[in-house]
């Protein structure tokens, strides 16, 4: 498998768009901070940059030189949360992080995985990545490399492949802050 890790990861830095295996579904992503790259897989997805991008990470540490400076009851429930089911935090970021990856907001979509295959891959990067549903917006997402070729039809650079499909429910988010849901674990991101 750390083959295949270091080729996503060497596709991510050439600009590439990948899909992967997470927790919850199958994740398309790529640099946060390459806008080229987040504004094309917005484009493949046919989805609009207004609602902000998740961004998964191995560790609270890959986010916070993205993030306001966070309460530390804030940070330790964020830490601490069970990893099942997936959480994704909403938590206020810093004033310069772009467009592409806040979308109308001034915060930002965080999750900490606990897949080990989307563990590595953030590791081997060294940082976050872009994780949005492998799917066209509003349709399924795809839970298995051959879900995530039909939708994509080929147009992704790279996929790692994992030996179990996902449990196709997308994470909960909650209010970082406040610790309030946002969304329930349904629905497509």
């Amino acid at each position: 498998m750390s083959w295949h890790i270091r080729q996503a990861v060497r596709c991510i830095a050439a600009g590439g768009i990948i899909a992967y295996p997470t927790e919850t579904v199958y994740g398309a992503g790529c640099d946060p901070f390459n806008g080229a790259a987040v504004l094309q897989l917005l484009e493949l997805k046919h989805r609009r940059i207004d609602p902000g991008l998740i961004l998964i990470a191995s560790s609270f540490e890959q986010f916070e030189p993205l993030l306001q400076p966070l309460h530390p009851a804030a940070r330790q429930r964020i830490v601490k949360a069970s990893p099942v089911p997936p959480v994704t935090w909403v938590l206020p970021c810093l004033h310069d992080i772009p467009l592409w990856l806040r979308g109308k907001h001034e915060s930002l979509a965080v999750r900490i995985t606990s897949h080990p295959v989307a563990i590595a891959l953030c590791r081997r990067w060294n940082g976050p990545l872009v994780s949005t549903s492998a799917n066209l917006h509003g349709r399924r997402p795809a839970t298995s490399p051959l879900q995530v070729r039909k939708a994509f039809n080929g147009a992704l650079d790279y996929i790692l492949h994992d030996t179990q499909d996902a449990t196709n429910t997308p994470s909960e988010i909650r209010d970082g802050i406040s610790g309030n849901i946002l969304r329930a674990a349904r629905g497509t991101q």
